[in-house]
């Protein structure tokens, strides 16, 4: 054999090495993710066997409040979080001093307003009790769904950032119950309606199609709640977050929550 050839096979030996060594970052790597349980941790359980294949293994913490799973992202205790949309996350940022930040866009939920005591809009006898979820974002979100719905009017220009103090006109005189998000599906039945995160009324059993009145899933609210995956500011390079960021938009993610959440959730990839 010639040097020339020894040369090259040594060359290409180095070669396959380096490739081996490269593939080899992630290997062993174990991703803590923290998500509520509908939909977000159904979907990360159809992640999980993609990263599998990847040697990833994805470990879902489940939580059923908003606040944790950030504050757990923030400390370190999971890697990252995905059950929040993004108005959200740059609001709990704001107010919390945390540093969070958006991997990427993965699917939107539209805001439902879901009925109870009163079967209809029509039916709705007057101080009615209605019920909203209590943090900033979504009960800005929840506003703008009543009056979209026909309920209430509120200030010209508010939008995202629409407050009680916004109402100009409230024609029924309906009372709002807000009530931390997680509650308002337990609660319903003490209601006249309520206006349900999507993840919980998903959890719940509840059918976006039982609305009286749903978020159009174009135009500005899809844009504004979007759920994202969120990691602490400088994990968002991550070789395994991108990875992860990746079988969230994959294709088989994108078929499942089409076959399975009939319209109630919306992938946005």
């Amino acid at each position: 054999m010639n040097i020339k050839k020894l040369t090259a096979l040594a060359l290409s030996g180095a070669l396959s090495l380096t490739l081996l060594s490269g593939c080899g970052k992630k290997e062993g790597t174990t991703l803590k993710v923290g998500a509520t349980p509908a939909p977000h941790a159904e979907i990360l359980t159809v992640v999980k066997d993609i990263l599998a294949k990847e040697d990833i293994t994805l470990e879902i913490v489940e939580f059923t409040d908003y606040r944790t799973p950030n504050d757990s992202t923030e400390d370190g205790s999971i890697d990252a979080n995905y059950f929040q949309h993004i108005t959200y996350m740059n609001n709990y940022n704001e107010e919390n001093g945390t540093h969070l930040v958006s991997v990427g866009a993965i699917h939107y939920e539209p805001f439902g307003l879901y009925p109870s005591k009163a079967a209809t809009l029509a039916e709705l006898s007057d101080g009615a009790l209605i019920g909203v979820p209590n943090d900033t974002t979504n009960e800005a979100r929840a506003l703008l769904l009543l009056e979209q719905a026909g309920l209430i009017t509120l200030k010209d220009g508010v939008g995202i950032n629409a407050t009680k103090l916004d109402i100009v006109d409230n024609p029924k005189h309906l009372e709002l119950v807000e009530l931390e998000a997680a509650q308002l599906t337990s609660r319903l039945a003490d209601l006249d309606l309520a206006v349900i995160n999507g993840n919980y009324a998903i959890g719940a059993g509840l059918s976006i199609t039982q609305a009286l009145a749903v978020e159009a899933s174009d135009g500005a609210a899809a844009e504004a709640y979007c759920n994202v995956l969120s990691v602490k500011e400088g994990s968002e390079n991550n070789e395994a977050i991108q990875a992860l960021l990746t079988a969230l938009q994959s294709d088989e993610v994108k078929t499942f929550i089409e076959e399975t959440y009939s319209g109630g959730v919306v992938p946005l990839f």
